[in-house]
């Protein structure tokens, strides 16, 4: 197995945060009174912070890997301690040991998938532009307007194929000249490092920033707001900037200069999820909320938890490829408050989340009561 760090610069990366974080940490416990998993099971956060200061006993243990990065508790914390970081680093021990929980097993076969095939689900490369068949979808080539990166789930999962296509009419529909790498796009490698494989992560940029410049990729349209984040805030860490826009932002642009014209109704009750790394951890909330309301006939309702506020989706941090039991799941929460509201159609603009709702739809029996949908989707029906 590949190690990921040095053992003793991880442990005394460990050690000089957990020094900083007892220096910091009032043990207050507000990291667990706004943690989503409080509101499944019993979890502390602010536990491992302090386990983490003195040293944790066993890494084995399953809460290291439990946390979903999802903001909440840095957003709150009184003393700025950096929980996430912190967690981070004690699965960088737990991987660098081949240690993992029974729940959390499944990374070695991701780990194996995004290596050997630049990919997650283990599918091969020569697949990877499948979706883009019969959608006149080009291949990316320097001056075109934009790179269209769909990410990992949108080339290979059924359900979110249907996202990167709605996504690639749109763009043909506002005249946009764009382009797709296909085969040679890789998995961006934000879930893997938040499970702690710095190595395979390191490898993963290194790969797309090279196949980027090569290509002479300047601006990159991401569905994924995993993809998102990983090229706006960490791939800088390699000295490497391209600009990035998430879809949601773009669309709003597209409508604003007039290049995308929506001519139809559609009169549902609509609610709008924020993902976490869309909105907490960068800041886009209005340009979907925008985009949502210049459609003629939706009802937009707001969530009690939304914005800032937002509940996550229980996939971020690499629990998307972890066993989370259907009883313990965050989504089943999220629909239950979309519900609630009256919504006839919740819509997101994060593959995880409609995942994770999707999957919530089936284990409570609310196909008939509630669709999911990209924000795509909704748009792709009235233009």
């Amino acid at each position: 197995m590949e190690t990921v760090a040095p053992f003793k610069e991880v442990i005394e990366e460990i050690k000089e945060n957990g020094a900083e974080a007892l220096k910091f940490c009032y043990q207050c416990g507000k990291c667990d009174t706004v943690c989503p998993w409080n509101r499944v099971r019993t979890f502390s956060m602010r536990k491992l912070i302090r386990e983490a200061t003195f040293g944790l006993s066993e890494i084995e243990t399953e809460d290291i890997w439990r946390c979903t990065t999802c903001g909440k508790c840095p957003q709150k914390c009184p003393r700025d301690v950096k929980q996430i970081h912190n967690m981070v680093g004690l699965r960088r021990m737990a991987t660098g040991y081949g240690v993992f929980p029974a729940a959390v097993k499944p990374y070695r076969g991701v780990s194996a998938g995004l290596t050997a095939d630049g990919n997650p689900f283990g599918k091969e490369r020569s697949t990877r532009a499948e979706w883009a068949e019969g959608l006149a979808v080009k291949p990316f080539a320097e001056g075109m307007e934009i790179l269209y990166f769909p990410g990992c789930y949108l080339s290979y999962d059924p359900r979110l194929k249907k996202v990167a296509a709605a996504t690639a009419n749109i763009l043909k529909k506002a005249g946009v000249d764009f382009g797709i790498l296909g085969t040679k796009e890789n998995c961006c490698g934000e879930s893997i490092r938040k499970t702690g494989n710095e190595a395979v992560f390191k490898r993963l940029a290194r790969e797309n920033i090279k196949t980027f410049i090569d290509n002479g990729v300047k601006r990159i349209l991401v569905s994924s707001p995993h993809c998102y984040h990983t090229f706006k805030n960490e791939y800088p860490e390699f000295s490497a900037s391209f600009e990035t826009v998430h879809i949601s932002q773009y669309l709003a642009e597209l409508i604003h200069d007039g290049r995308l014209q929506i001519t139809k109704e559609y009169e549902k009750k609509i609610t709008y999820h924020d993902p976490c790394y869309l909105g907490r951890h960068n800041g886009v909330f209005e340009e979907p909320r925008e985009v949502l309301k210049k459609i003629p006939g939706l009802e937009l309702k707001e969530m009690f938890e939304s914005q800032e506020e937002s509940l996550c989706c229980g996939m971020g941090g690499g629990r998307v490829w972890a066993e989370t039991p259907k009883s313990e799941r965050f989504s089943n929460l999220r629909l239950e408050q979309a519900i609630g509201l009256g919504a006839e159609v919740l819509v997101t603009s994060c593959p995880y989340c409609i995942t994770s709702f999707e999957d919530s739809r089936l284990v409570l029996n609310y196909e008939d009561v509630i669709e999911v949908k990209d924000i795509t989707e909704i748009l792709q029906e009235v233009i």
